[in-house]
């Protein structure tokens, strides 16, 4: 599952669903010394209400992290899952690893 959170005009998180494509695309282009980095979190760890310090894709590489916007839609990405951290104003979301560890592989995007 691919799961997009972005902040709304009523100063919300929302979440936007869809699957993740079922072909190969076309590679996305980065820019010039993009990065990724890798971060391990414990069973149980928990992220208050935040919101994204910039535009970045989290992929879900083990354990399952449950993320919750403001309406209190809930969205529990395991492995293979995609989250796509796009609120970077308002109220954000939380973060809870439900099954750890957890690794997670991010990469920011160009502005």
């Amino acid at each position: 599952m691919f799961v997009r959170v972005y902040a709304g005009e009523d100063g919300q998180s929302h979440f936007e669903d869809s699957e993740l494509p079922d072909k190969d695309l076309d590679p996305v282009a980065l820019k010039p010394g993009a990065e990724i980095f890798f971060r391990h979190f414990v069973d149980g760890e928990f992220h208050d209400w935040h919101n994204e310090s910039r535009r970045q894709y989290a992929f879900i590489l083990s354990g399952e992290v449950q993320f919750q916007v403001g309406d209190g839609s809930v969205r529990n990405l395991g492995p293979g899952g995609v989250f796509l951290g796009e609120d970077l104003t308002g109220q954000g979301h939380t973060s809870r690893m439900v099954k750890g560890p957890c690794v997670v592989a991010f990469i920011p995007l160009p502005e």
